[in-house]
């Protein structure tokens, strides 16, 4: 364990060195990777600097023990049996910050939103969603992008695309994939029945060119007028864009954006993303078949979460935790559900290891 610390501590100086270098200050794409690594590891070499000190600490204690002085030899079994406490404690710690990262938790995100079953209420559960998660967004200050929406007359939302940046976002927000029930007493029912409605959420990483690469053959690619709910046109031009992916027969639209070039370009970086999410649910499928994974993201049709307005609650169904913070989840507030899924799969990935 300590040679590995060692090894990470000086990777991490070296990281240092080179973001200082006048010849990599100079190219911002490769500067912006350094930093990016250099930041994922510092809480790693943190925690790794303290263990590194204990060890070397206990290690000059027993040095003294094996003098004749009894006094220092009593002072240094006690400091060792203190020291040795802490160790243990400290490498709970380093398990955890240890484990396999995914590649992919440090990319911005792609977030889709459906609505499922339900109507008219489906639609509008679709659009609590959506501000939830924008609203999320706001408070880890990240920036995000409507790519693209498609309403109904009452504020419902049939279905949307942001775009959202900011560091570490897929990692946060990719437990949130899957089907999301809402039970409630709907707007439009008059005689106050509590209905069951739902909306898909569907989380992928931001490719990036070397992810994926989209032969121009392959995509046909359709122009039309944008247009806003109740069929209203926001725009007189065919700005609007419908891109199809011939060979897996994926299609992406995209109208929000001002400009056609820049749905097109909207639209492209959904469809990338789309690609490299079908790439990582099948290494998923088959990571599934080795190991059941408790928090799996790669199965968006799983019931993950339902959304209880008569009970004030929430529950998400993988780790059958209850939270009765609906209002406060509403607003955006969902940290303490994305740590318990962290937690959870994080045990989860230490208790296979062990098997």
């Amino acid at each position: 364990m300590k040679e590995k610390l060692i090894a990470i501590v000086d990777k991490y100086n070296h990281l240092a060195e080179q973001m200082a270098d006048p010849q990599i200050f100079g190219n911002q794409e490769k500067l912006t990777s350094i930093a990016k690594e250099h930041s994922s590891l510092s809480d790693i070499v943190s925690v790794g600097k303290r263990y590194i000190n204990i060890l070397d600490q206990i290690d000059d204690d027993k040095e003294m023990m094996d003098g004749d002085d009894q006094e220092l030899k009593q002072i240094a079994e006690e400091e060792i049996s203190g020291l040795e406490d802490e160790l243990i404690e400290i490498e709970k710690d380093l398990k955890v910050l240890l484990l396999p990262k995914n590649p992919n938790d440090d990319k911005n995100l792609i977030l889709e939103i459906r609505a499922g079953t339900g109507g008219d209420e489906a639609a509008l559960f679709a659009s609590d969603l959506f501000r939830i998660y924008l609203r999320y967004s706001e408070r880890k200050k990240w920036i995000f992008e409507v790519l693209d929406t498609s309403q109904t007359g009452i504020g419902g939302l049939k279905e949307a695309t942001i775009s959202i940046k900011g560091s570490g976002a897929f990692g946060l927000l990719k437990y949130e994939s899957g089907v999301h029930r809402v039970q409630r007493v709907p707007k439009t029912e008059t005689n106050g029945r509590v209905h069951t409605s739902a909306a898909t959420i569907a989380i992928l990483p931001e490719a990036e060119d070397i992810d994926v690469n989209i032969n121009e053959t392959d995509l046909k690619i359709d122009t039309y007028r944008a247009s806003g709910a109740g069929g209203q046109h926001v725009n007189k031009t065919e700005s609007a864009i419908r891109i199809t992916h011939l060979p897996t027969g994926l299609v992406v639209t995209c109208q929000d954006q001002s400009s056609q070039h820049k749905n097109r370009a909207a639209a492209l970086k959904v469809l990338k993303s789309r690609l490299l999410a079908a790439e990582e649910e099948k290494a998923a499928s088959k990571r599934a078949a080795e190991r059941r994974s408790l928090v799996s993201t790669g199965d968006r049709s799983a019931k993950i979460r339902t959304y209880n307005f008569p009970q004030g609650r929430v529950t998400d169904h993988r780790i059958n935790f209850t939270s009765y913070r609906l209002n406060e989840i509403r607003d955006g507030d969902i940290s303490e559900l994305i740590e318990k899924l962290k937690i959870a799969e994080q045990q989860e990935i230490m208790a296979a290891d062990l098997v």
